[in-house]
């Protein structure tokens, strides 16, 4: 299958080109490239990409010859998304609408959509199913919501949405986060000896490992249409919901010599649910979630040990998106409106 993979240079992004080429897919990428040097470890797979680099500027004539499109691309967390909230709804939404409607009309039947359980925002003592009533929190919430709702709307006979709601993402990447909770409790408790929570840490979040979100759209693409199409699946493995205050503690009973400590400021955080995976475990054909949080917090420990990473390092610019991003604006490469200057 040939397969365009939208954010192939992003953090699920470079592994999840490595896992479908290993399958047998055909990958080509499109990515704006914000992150080219966020580069942790190791370099990404080079792969064939679209001339176009931003995903709002592609038209049908680009799609020509792609049997599906994973769209991963996107303002990817709620401090970036503040950033600018009508840049949010621009590139989460437009952008994203605009990509969906150029593949219908180039004749591609699978569209896979990475939204988020962040839709979810701010839930109750149950867990929440496909079916739960929507309660987001920020524009990158909201965002998520109006795209399945206007795909919903696109599905037909010939154009097949799929809707993955991930769980909050963590794992080892060769373009890594450092402001997603795992991997940024484990980097603060390597390099400074504290696991920093930044809330009181009492809110709920349901985890699942990048390499489990990959296997989710790998095992879209073989699945028969009727199981996926217009549907949406909660992606993670259940057992997986943790308070903050859990996650820290696990990590600092697997990092050596590291304490839980808070931040300055911490305080209650609304986002606050957890999630029911059961749809996707049992419903998704070849879908089978194995990472624990236990094994992904072993993983990140024993790579930011074996790369020397540092505090500075890791408190630096490069593993966080929002530092990034604002870098390049200020060095004037990226204008207001996230477009790179000529």
């Amino acid at each position: 299958m040939k397969v365009l993979l939208t954010g192939h240079l992003g953090y699920i992004g470079v592994e999840a080109v490595s896992v479908l080429r290993q399958i047998g897919h055909e990958v080509v990428g499109l990515d704006a490239g914000f992150y080219n040097e966020c580069d942790f470890a190791a370099l990404p797979d080079e792969i064939p990409a679209l001339e176009v680099r931003d995903f709002r500027d592609v038209t049908s004539d680009d799609l020509a010859g792609f049997d599906a499109v994973v769209h991963l691309a996107a303002l990817s967390n709620d401090p970036l998304g503040d950033l600018n909230p009508s840049l949010t709804y621009d590139i989460n939404l437009e952008g994203s609408l605009r990509l969906a409607r150029a593949a219908k009309m180039a004749g591609i039947s699978r569209f896979l959509f990475s939204s988020s359980c962040s839709l979810y925002g701010a839930g109750s003592d149950e867990l929440l199913d496909e079916n739960a009533a929507f309660n987001p929190v920020t524009p990158y919430g909201e965002s998520k919501i109006r795209v399945e709702q206007a795909l919903s709307e696109l599905a037909d006979e010939t154009f097949s949405p799929t809707y993955f709601r991930n769980a909050t993402a963590y794992g080892l990447s060769r373009r890594l986060r450092a402001d997603i909770v795992v991997n940024n409790l484990v980097g603060h408790a390597v390099t400074t000896g504290k696991v920093l929570l930044k809330s009181d840490g009492t809110p709920w979040r349901p985890l699942v490992h990048i390499r489990d979100i990959i296997a989710a759209l790998a095992a879209a693409l073989a699945a028969p249409r009727q199981s996926i199409h217009d549907q949406a699946f909660n992606i993670g493995k259940s057992g997986e919901n943790y308070r903050i205050r859990d996650i820290a503690n696990m990590v600092a009973e697997i990092v050596p010599g590291s304490e839980v400590a808070f931040a300055e400021g911490a305080s209650p955080d609304i986002r606050d649910y957890r999630v029911d995976f059961t749809k996707a475990e049992s419903q998704l054909p070849g879908f089978a979630p194995a990472w624990t949080l236990r094994a992904g917090i072993e993983e990140l420990y024993t790579a930011y040990k074996e790369t020397g990473l540092t505090a500075e390092e890791f408190l630096g610019p490069r593993y966080y998106r929002l530092k990034t991003v604002q870098g390049l604006i200020d060095r004037g490469a990226l204008d207001r409106q996230l477009r790179w200057v000529a």
